[in-house]
C-alpha cells in the first residue's frame, strides 16, 4: 500500500538566487494556488500573496515574473527532520 505524504512542502526558487519554502496540506491545494494565482499572473511585477498557514501572523508575497523555479517535495510524518 503506498504511503500518503501528510503535506507538501514547496520550494520557490527566485530569480535574485532567494530561495523560500511554503507548505501545503494537499497537492490539490497548491495545485489550486498555482492555476489560480501564479500562472495567470506569470509575468507580472505587482506583487501577489503565497499562502503560509502554518505561521500565525506571518505572510509572503512576491512577484511571479521573478519565479525561476518551482519543487515540490512530498513530506511523510515518519521522515526524519533534516536540520
Amino acid at each position: 500500500m503506498p504511503r500518503t505524504p501528510d503535506e507538501y512542502a514547496v520550494h520557490i526558487l527566485l530569480s535574485s538566487g532567494h530561495r523560500e519554502e511554503v507548505r501545503f496540506a494537499t497537492i490539490q491545494e497548491f495545485q489550486k494556488w498555482y492555476s489560480g494565482e501564479l500562472m495567470p499572473k506569470a509575468t507580472s511585477n505587482d506583487f501577489i500573496s503565497v499562502p503560509i498557514k502554518n505561521v500565525q501572523g506571518e505572510y509572503m508575497v512576491l512577484r511571479p515574473s521573478s519565479v525561476s523555479a518551482i519543487r515540490v517535495e512530498p513530506v511523510f510524518a515518519g521522515s526524519v527532520e533534516r536540520f
